[in-house]
């Protein structure tokens, strides 16, 4: 016990995680200690948790009658007599009853849970626990979902084969891990196997531990093991009454003996225990049961239509392996064979593509002897009698079964053949068309296999619409599953539709896994609930998604979505959005039809993606966009924003990350755009965008700070345009200058305006059509309509002048001058005329400060975009030279208050001395538009954060020296002002060679300084000597001198010379995009400033105040920040932009494949993929050549044989051949059987179940070739059986009464009369009662009714020997059944004779007769039909006529029959 480690001592292990006491200790470390801490004690309150719900809920089986077995000490059931407790120990004389699994078996709460640890590297760990074999699967599934916390599986892997170890080819092996692992991770799947490591179990738990090996995967896999208690080695480590966490668990295969040793890779254990030892097979009963409770779960969620797919995987194994199969079969669960894994699964791979016919006893025989090799020796004939039917069976359930062949292409990999067998498995015949389609295809979505929904379920067979794919489509965006959702577009979906009902947003918006825009949402008081606290009813409006969204993008934008009347907690019901949407009385009514009109359904889906940062869905989104320039901007403004406001560093990289990649999308449509066409590419950017809030793309990208895309050349020739005005760019600088002063030269075309160059632009255009087309191109010209087509018109005179001066350009170069103009003036007052009472000048100064006043006042509340006040004034404060302007005007005015005062008026000098510097620093701004001296100053503004850390560090070294140089020298000084100086001034100054003089004797002067600090003009003198020389060491002042120059002058200083040359090289290749970044707001100030300089613009505040405050005229707005384009302009350039976005995309795909790391991978998988072809030739070449000759040899063997027939028949000359044909074609099992041969279709199947229905018989095998009774079987003993409900009551010994019925369709494997009524035959009635839909007969309809006995839907029918027909009178009613019954002589008969039923022996049968009877529609009859079809609750149903029906397979043939009879397709 020494080994396990139980629930108690975990509290004393974890106060080992509490910090030790230190003379110091970290405070990271700290932090870190304690959050170790808290992780054990969680760990400990689940563990506590988990071992009450253990002991409350399972339990063990134990014995409690110890009976002496083979040895004295070992009780029957296996464990020593030590192992009893003393209760069940009987005296040596007791007699009483004898051992008994069922009576002296008990159960107690279980004493074997927790986790357990393996040794050895890796240290494994896993969660097991002990179980009866009578605990409910049920339970088991809470245990592994609740308790062990796994998510429910997608689909479940049942691995069975040889318990024993046995040998499997390199390459099998490697298919077998390689496939099983990778379904298993990409579906979602639960492996179950037996938990050993041995056999089968073995490979499974290598698949597992390669997989934890391989870095490229990633993904916990789940491997259950399901293993006998009573087998397992070492199993006494594993108990423990309180649970063991962990229990240390020892593999010693070595002496492990005839028990077993767990898996180390497996992951979790359920022990199944009966009270035995040493008995295998315990937990079969058990694991079929869990499995088969598993299969019952939804897929998914409750809402899904399937349950969770379960497939059988089989490698090697015996007898018991074959009976797993043929039960599961039974079940419909599909079963994977791998062919070369060894014994049974090869012998049923060598007859899967055989006709039952030829696979005969003498056959299995042959293959269980080639592949079990010795061990057939033991198998005995009448089990190879039952083992050739279970194979005959399980070939005939041909879409359950699947043989994995390595050699064949369409199997090239395990996972690809489990998958495609669950497939093949769906499409039984009962569930054609596009519902069997669905359920295929909701299995793939929860695989996450879009190469399976590729080559299996989107075929040229399925015909989809896209209404049919939208619960596909939400499915795939919902469970992330990006590839879907493009094959899902690529096959027919549209977005406008799948996204038309506002409804599937509103859902979409709630089942958003936990991300930012959620937790942003709850602040706000959305009600969003995530997906794990989602509530029913309980949904997001768009509403609070636009207003979300609109605080992401920013107040200047539009809502996105129509606001509604709620605005709490809306429930977006079909009902409810219908009724919003038809509101006649809805103010917002005319907003929602033109929002409506605007809707694009690749922005809602790209915006959806984009919130929780889904890069893969948010691509495809992307690519569906119209808009999806401005699409790509704002989503990375949302990003952006997001990532400031969330609190997690991870997510919010990987959110910058994506808005990085968006703006170099937003880059590369513009890119493309602009090389195509720059007018239109600059009309894209001032476009107001319908689709993302009446806003623009360049707007987007400056709130984005996108300042890549704003350096593009295409948004700086429209900002250089745009700077220009009217003007041409072309136009030189000094010429603009010349014009400013000597207006008169605009009107001799020294300058170009842009109506100019259009004009030229059109001559040119006109000119070389006239040239290309001739004259006839020219006379059509002439002869259009010249009112239809708009010429531009030269310039008049006054529009020339007022253009020059409007241009943003001339305003800045008359704004610069007004400046100049300002410090001139401002030095002139402040150096010559500042005189107490203010002269001329310096009133004027006032007033141009004024007008500046008045422009900064403007500047603020003037907002274009509709930032809102709060924005603008935040954008106003941000602005570096704002700050220079609140700054200087306050001074200024401050200056001027102290100015205008007696007492502080040359205080108020010595503040507008100041303030002139700060206005002089303020001058600096206009160098921004220089594209060489912009760029510096960007760096220089970085480098003098640089300089500002770094004035920290350099202080240390100035107050260290400066104060032990003062104390050295100076006793007790107490002026503060020559403190300061001596400490911090003049260490300072040294830095610069201000070296001093009073720490040298030779430079001393004692004139110099005041001896005892009474004069305020001189320092103190320092401590003297007798001979009134200094008293302070000369060689230590000097030494630190030395010290302090070599740190402060040469290491200090070359560091910030270092600094500054890491920040300029670090700056300089970013400073352009910067610089073009910050000219925009520089250009936009200007564009909106009016034309007059200060001061004159004080004229123009007065225009505009009076204008729009006391006229209260709405601002004019310019358009050349924001244009309105008409709806067919609109339309032509979304198009054109959606055309470059194609080309842009096909230019990345072009540059991704031929990039160097592309072609390696191609190369390599290329590589890999011949590897494998070649190793796989290699195998199955010599194995192809060896089926090849063994087949010729049969082909001879078999011709031989039939010439040998030939003569000795016409030896005989008669037909005694055909007596002995079967007898010599028996010998092989290759020679074709003649009578079987005919009668094969008309063996029956069902009559030959090994289990009889109700009751626990189990008739005796009959294969296929033992079926007629011509065929001699000598080894036939059926066993007999008649049900009490019987009416004859023969003995089984009356075997006389027995003989004369014989069924004429063969052996059954049972004798009597069993559950059916008489022997002989047994006559039955069934009616097809059949009627048309519609008065057009274009659909034609049977009645169906539910047999409760038999759980499914059958034709209406009635045994005819028997007079108890009260089922069929419960079903239809007496009235019916009546009218029915009067009605029989008028139907026509489809079929009678013999049915293959289940119930059918040797000696009693079925025999039915089928009657259609048609009802008009108009009948009484038809009437009452339908009155209790809609009183049955789904007792009683019309169904239509066709293949998808759900019957028996005998009843489906007589309704193909009426079909035939109608002229209707079946």
């Amino acid at each position: 016990m020494k080994d396990l480690v139980p629930l108690q001592d975990l509290m004393a292990d974890s106060t080992e995680m509490l910090p030790k006491q230190k003379n110091k200790v970290h405070p990271q470390e700290i932090r870190k200690e304690l959050w170790q801490l808290n992780q054990g004690i969680t760990h400990i309150e689940k563990c506590c948790a988990f071992a009450s719900w253990t002991k409350d809920n399972i339990h063990k089986k134990e014995c409690c009658f110890f009976e002496k077995g083979v040895r004295e000490d070992v009780c029957k059931c296996g464990y020593s007599k030590t192992n009893h407790v003393d209760e069940t120990i009987k005296p040596e004389d007791f007699m009483g009853e004898s051992w008994d699994r069922h009576r002296h078996v008990r159960e107690v709460p279980t004493d074997a849970f927790g986790d357990i640890s393996f040794g050895g590297l890796g240290q494994k760990t896993g969660k097991y626990v002990r179980v009866s074999t009578d605990t409910s699967p049920e339970l088991l599934y809470r245990l592994l979902t609740e308790q062990w916390e796994l998510s429910p599986p997608n689909l479940l892997i049942s691995v069975t084969g040889g318990a024993k170890n046995f040998y499997l080819k390199a390459h099998l092996k490697n298919m077998f891990h390689r496939g099983l692992i990778k379904v298993a991770q990409t579906t979602g799947a639960w492996i179950i196997s037996g938990g050993m490591h041995t056999g089968v179990m073995k490979h499974v738990g290598q698949a597992v531990r390669d997989h934890a090996l391989s870095s490229a995967m990633q993904g916990q896999i789940v491997a259950i093991g399901v293993a006998t208690w009573g087998t397992i080695h070492n199993r006494e480590a594993l108990v423990h009454s309180e649970g063991c966490f962990p229990a240390h668990y020892l593999m010693d295969v070595e002496s492990q003996g005839r028990l077993s040793c767990l898996d180390n890779n497996h992951t979790h254990f359920l022990l199944v225990d009966d009270g035995t030892q040493g008995q295998y097979g315990v937990e079969i009963e058990l694991r079929s049961h869990l499995e088969k409770c598993i299969s019952g779960k939804h897929l998914g969620n409750e809402e899904s239509h399937v349950t969770i797919p379960v497939v059988c995987v089989v490698l090697d194994g015996g007898p018991g392996t074959l009976n797993t199969i043929y039960n599961a079969m039974l079940n419909g669960t599909p079963c994977v064979i791998l062919e070369g894994s060894g014994r049974i699964a090869d012998v049923i791979a060598q007859v899967a593509g055989l006709p039952l016919t030829r696979v005969t006893i003498a056959l299995i025989h042959q293959l269980m002897k080639k592949f079990f090799g010795q061990e057939y020796e033991k198998f005995r004939d009448l089990e190879i009698i039952e083992w050739t039917k279970k194979i005959q069976d399980i070939i005939r359930m041909s879409h359950l079964l699947t043989i994995f062949r390595t050699g064949e292409d369409n199997h090239r990999d395990v996972d690809v053949a489990i998958l495609q067998a669950l497939l093949k498995a769906s499409r039984s015949s009962e569930s054609l068309g596009i519902e069997c389609w669905k359920r295929q295809l909701e299995l793939a979505i929860a695989w996450n296999r879009v190469d399976i929904a590729e080559t299996e379920i989107f075929t040229e067979e399925s015909q989809w619409k896209s209404s049919d794919l939208h619960w596909a489509m939400f499915s795939a965006l919902v469970g992330n599953k990006p590839l879907f959702v493009s094959l899902l577009l690529e096959n027919g979906v549209s977005l406008r539709d799948f996204l038309q009902d506002e409804t599937t947003l509103c859902k979409l918006y709630k089942w958003l896994p936990s991300c930012s825009f959620l937790r942003c949402s709850r602040k706000k008081a959305f009600p969003i609930k995530s997906r794990a606290h989602s509530v029913q009813g309980e949904m997001i409006s768009m509403t609070h998604v636009s207003d979300e969204v609109r605080h992401l993008l920013g107040s200047y934008t539009q809502a996105l979505y129509p606001p509604s009347k709620m605005t709490n907690h809306f429930n977006m019901s079909m009902e409810t959005s219908v009724s919003l949407s038809q509101s006649p009385t809805s103010s917002q009514a005319p907003l929602r039809e033109d929002v409506a009109a605007q809707r694009d359904p690749g922005r809602d889906l790209f915006l959806w993606a984009v919130v929780q940062n889904n890069k893969e869905l948010a691509e495809i989104a992307w690519e569906q966009c119209r808009d999806c320039m401005s699409a790509a901007l704002a989503a990375s403004k949302i990003l952006k924003t997001m990532a400031e406001e969330g609190s997690d560093a991870d997510e919010a990289e990987d959110m910058q990350e994506l808005a990085n990649h968006y703006e170099k999308h937003a880059i590369g449509v513009f890119s493309e755009c602009h090389n195509s066409d720059e007018e239109r590419a600059q009309k894209l950017l001032v476009r107001v965008s319908p689709f993302w809030g009446r806003t623009t793309c360049l707007r987007l990208a400056l709130e984005a700070d996108d300042k890549s895309f704003v350096a593009q050349s295409g948004v700086q020739a429209l900002l250089t345009q745009i700077w220009c005005g009217e003007l041409s760019v072309i136009n030189p600088v000094w010429r603009v200058l010349i014009c400013m002063v000597f207006f008169p030269l605009i009107y001799n075309d020294f300058l170009v305006f842009r109506r100019d160059e259009v004009i030229q632009r059109d001559a040119a255009k006109n000119k070389e059509i006239k040239t290309v087309t001739g004259s006839t191109l020219q006379r059509n010209s002439h002869g259009s309509d010249p009112s239809r087509v708009w010429h531009p018109k030269r310039l008049d005179s006054w529009s020339r002048l007022v253009y020059l001066y409007s241009s943003p350009q001339v305003k800045f170069y008359w704004n610069i001058v007004s400046y100049f103009a300002f410090l001139f003036l401002f030095a002139v007052v402040l150096m010559i005329d500042f005189q107490a009472t203010p002269s001329a000048g310096e009133v004027l100064l006032y007033i141009w400060l004024f007008s500046l006043v008045c422009e900064e006042v403007r500047q603020l509340f003037y907002d274009p975009d509709g930032f809102g006040f709060r924005k603008k004034a935040r954008m106003y404060i941000n602005d570096l030279w704002n700050i220079f302007d609140v700054l200087s005007i306050l001074l200024f005015v401050i200056g001027l208050a102290f100015r205008l005062t007696t007492e502080l008026f040359y205080v108020g000098k010595i503040l507008l001395c100041i303030d002139f510097v700060v206005f002089c620093l303020r001058l600096m701004a206009i160098f921004t538009i220089s594209r060489t001296l912009g760029p510096k100053i960007i760096i220089v503004r970085k480098m003098m954060m640089d300089m500002f850390f770094f004035m920290f560090l350099l202080s240390i070294w100035v107050v260290a020296y400066g104060v032990a140089k003062q104390g050295i020298l100076i006793h007790n000084d107490n002026r503060l002002d020559w403190i300061v100086r001596g400490a911090i001034y003049e260490p300072y100054l040294i830095i610069f060679g201000n070296f001093p003089t009073n720490i040298d004797y030779a430079a001393f002067d004692i004139n110099s300084c005041s001896m005892n600090g009474t004069d305020p003009l001189k320092p103190k003198c320092p401590v003297l000597n007798e001979n009134q020389t200094p008293a302070f060491p000369e060689w230590l002042t000097i030494i630190m001198l030395c010290i302090y120059l070599l740190f402060a002058n040469i290491l200090l200083l070359n560091l910030l010379i270092a600094i500054f040359n890491f920040t300029f090289q670090e700056v300089q290749d970013n400073t352009d995009r910067i610089w073009k970044f910050q000219r925009y707001e520089l250009i936009k100030e200007y564009h909106s400033r009016p034309a007059a300089p200060p001061p004159f613009i004080i004229f123009s505040h007065l225009y505009l105040f009076i204008r729009n405050i006391v006229l209260c005229r709405p601002p004019i707005i310019s358009k050349e920040f924001k244009s309105e384009l008409p709806q067919m302009e609109e339309e032509e350039l979304l198009s054109w932009e959606a055309l470059m976005k194609d080309r842009y995309l096909l230019s990345t795909q072009q540059e991704q494949s031929q990039s160097m790391e592309r072609r390696i991978l191609d190369t390599a998988q290329m590589v890999t993929t011949l590897t494998d072809r070649l190793e796989r030739e290699d195998e199955t070449s010599s194995a192809a050549m060896v089926q090849r000759l063994a087949r010729i040899e049969e082909q001879v063997d078999q011709s031989a044989k039939a010439l040998q027939w030939i003569m000795d028949s016409l030896k005989s000359q008669g037909f005694a051949a055909k007596e002995t044909q079967p007898l010599t074609l028996t010998t092989t099992d290759e020679s074709p059987d003649i009578y079987t041969s005919e009668k094969e279709d008309g063996f029956h199947v069902n009559a030959r179940q090994f289990h009889y229905p109700n009751s626990k018989v189990k008739r005796f095998p009959v294969p296929e070739e033992k079926v007629p009774w011509e065929v001699s079987f000598s080894s036939y003993i059926p066993a007999y059986y008649a049900s009490e409900d019987s009416e004859d009551h023969v003995d089984g010994s009356e075997s006389e009464a027995l003989d004369n019925y014989r069924n004429p369709a063969g052996r059954t494997g049972i004798r009597g009369r069993g559950a059916l009524s008489h022997l002989g035959p047994n006559l039955n009635a069934d009616f097809v009662l059949t009627r048309w839909r519609d008065c057009e007969r274009s659909v034609l309809e049977y009645l169906v009714v539910w047999d409760e006995s038999q759980g499914t839907l059958a034709l209406p029918g009635r045994p005819v020997q028997s007079a108890d027909h009260t089922p069929l009178i419960r079903t239809l009613g007496k009235k019916l059944y009546e009218e029915i019954h009067a009605k029989v002589s008028e139907g026509t008969k489809v079929f009678e004779g013999y049915v293959d039923d289940c119930r059918n022996t040797d000696n009693a049968w079925v025999e039915t007769t089928v009657l259609n009877i048609h009802l008009a529609t108009t009948s009484q009859m038809m009437e009452d039909i339908n009155s209790m079809v809609a009183s049955s609750h789904g007792a009683l149903q019309w169904q239509e006529v066709s293949g998808k029906t759900r019957l028996s397979s005998n009843q489906r043939d007589s309704l193909r029959k009426v079909a035939e009879l109608h002229n209707r397709k079946f």
